[in-house]
């Protein structure tokens, strides 16, 4: 189904973007794997591993891809920077083709609430909703995922495609998503924007989709985190 098609992926240094990127090269499909780097603070209730996967830019990505004998390379952007879409749209259409397939699977991910209390019910550091925690969120999240879908629905409109795919991930809940209240409110956004690209775009060959998979232990679930979990599963 995705071969001859080029995609973006972002965040597709770990967790659920290199798994993305990479399911998407074994179906032929040429990717662009982007990726910022973050070196987050030391936090008891943060796994190291976390904070390395973070850390990690996507050579590793890339080259499994490419040793599979697939196409793809990558690029360090801050999605929270307005120019950024452009410059991965430019990218990818020199070096591997139109891009009829979006991944908006970074996030700007923080730990934030109205009452904070030092941590979080699974021990990770909570801070206070400022503006700071605000705006790095919905930098990434919101506005980032909404100028990525612009970018790709203008280039689709203008070469006359006919075919297209935007899907976006989210954990958040439409009735608030506590001691994350941040990121529920940014995904929240990213949520309509995306269902709003589905009705707009159908028109011209593209659907836009939200998944919302459930806990998925790339490198962050510690054994509170997997206790809560089963708990919750009874």
């Amino acid at each position: 189904m995705t071969a001859g098609h080029t995609a973006i992926v972002t965040g597709a240094n770990h967790g659920i973007g290199a798994a993305t990127a990479r399911a998407l090269a074994r179906r032929g499909c040429s990717v662009l794997c982007t990726f910022l780097r973050v070196e987050d603070q030391a936090d008891p209730g943060t796994p190291q591993a976390y904070r390395d996967h973070r850390a990690r830019d996507a050579t590793a990505v890339v080259t499994a891809i490419q040793e599979d004998g697939g196409r793809a390379l990558a690029a360090e952007a801050d999605l929270s920077d307005p120019a950024t879409p452009m410059m991965l749209f430019d990218t990818a259409e020199e070096q591997l083709g139109p891009v009829d397939i979006l991944v908006n699977n970074a996030t700007g991910w923080l730990a934030d609430s109205f009452a904070a209390a030092g941590t979080d019910r699974l021990g990770r550091s909570l801070q206070p909703v400022t503006h700071a925690t605000w705006a790095r969120q919905f930098a990434v999240d919101a506005m980032g995922a909404a100028l990525m879908i612009s970018e790709f629905a203008r280039r689709h409109i203008e070469r006359r495609a006919d075919w297209g795919r935007i899907i976006g991930l989210t954990s958040g809940g439409e009735l608030g998503f506590p001691e994350e209240v941040s990121y529920g409110a940014a995904k929240a956004a990213q949520v309509n924007y995306t269902m709003s690209a589905a009705l707009e775009l159908a028109p011209f060959g593209v659907t836009a989709n939200m998944v919302h998979p459930p806990v998925t232990d790339t490198g962050w679930v510690t054994g509170a985190v997997g206790e809560a979990g089963q708990q919750a599963a009874r």
